[in-house]
């Protein structure tokens, strides 16, 4: 079953992407850990990726992880919760595609999960975003 299966039918202008990631290094590691304490936001809709740090921004690089957010992240809190869902009954290790995007789910969830005002909807994301944490923590755990 494909965890993110928006990640194989990406169209942008005349270009098509098939399974876009960002970390391919360890360096490309210590970059997205660099993007993201320097405040990385995702917002959820079009051009929904900002990064403050204009620098960084400007990396070519970060045109895929742009892809990646914009594209194939699920946005809405049912495709969350169904992702979550999903993850919660694996029984293998993720891919380390699926792990990059499943960390980046979580973190468009937290911050998601900031900028909503109705107890019922915090309450909602934050068991989103709790489920996402375990996944990944779960993932993290040697076997």
């Amino acid at each position: 079953m494909t965890l993110y299966p928006t990640a194989f039918r990406i169209k942008r202008g005349d270009y098509s992407l098939i399974n876009p990631t960002f970390q391919r290094s360890a360096e490309d590691v210590d970059l997205l850990f660099e993007i993201l304490l320097a405040g990385m936001q995702i917002q959820g809709g079009e051009h929904d990726m900002l990064i403050p740090d204009e620098e960084l921004a400007s990396l070519r690089c970060v045109e895929k992880l742009e892809v990646i957010c914009e594209d194939v992240l699920p946005k809405t809190l049912s495709d969350i919760r169904r992702l979550a869902a999903e993850l919660n009954h694996r029984q293998q290790p993720l891919s380390w595609q699926d792990f990059e995007r499943t960390v980046l789910t979580l973190v468009y969830a937290t911050q998601r999960l900031t900028r909503v005002s109705s107890q019922h909807q915090r309450e909602a994301w934050t068991d989103a975003a709790r489920q996402l944490f375990s996944a990944v923590h779960k993932d993290l755990r040697p076997s």
